[in-house]
């Protein structure tokens, strides 16, 4: 548990405490004014039901904020989920894109080759024919 939540719950025990301590003095009836009106009440268990209260209502609070908190979470975590499925699919078209590209470059590459083979044994065959009739004519 965090130091917060056992502070709170040792304030909690500590007004029960106080209060199971002081129990006749807490029912015994005054005179208390509302305003407009006097009452004859307990002015223990009307402060005590006003901490019951109040506790009850931050509880409340502490539950809407805890749920509002992983709402958003799991929003926010939809959202991640989403853009990196975007970023996985646009990696993937670039990684097709380099694919392609390359493959196309290669190919490229392949032709230059292939034409620059068959040149140069042109070149060659040439040479040789002109190398053998130069050496019938000596």
């Amino acid at each position: 548990m965090k130091t917060r939540t056992l502070f709170l719950l040792a304030v909690l025990i500590s007004i029960a405490a106080f209060a199971a301590l002081n129990w006749s003095a807490f029912n015994t009836p005054t005179a208390l004014s509302v305003g407009v009106a006097s009452v004859q009440a307990p002015l223990g268990l009307v402060m005590l039901g006003l901490v019951a209260f109040l506790t009850a209502l931050f509880l409340v609070f502490v539950v809407y904020l805890q749920a509002a908190v992983l709402l958003d979470a799991r929003r926010h975590a939809k959202d991640l989920r989403a853009n990196r499925q975007l970023a996985d699919q646009a990696e993937a078209s670039r990684f097709t894109e380099l694919r392609v590209f390359l493959e196309a470059e290669l190919k490229n590459w392949s032709l230059r080759d292939e034409a620059a083979q068959a040149a140069m044994l042109n070149r060659i065959e040439q040479l040789e024919r002109d190398l053998l009739a130069a050496l019938k004519r000596l």
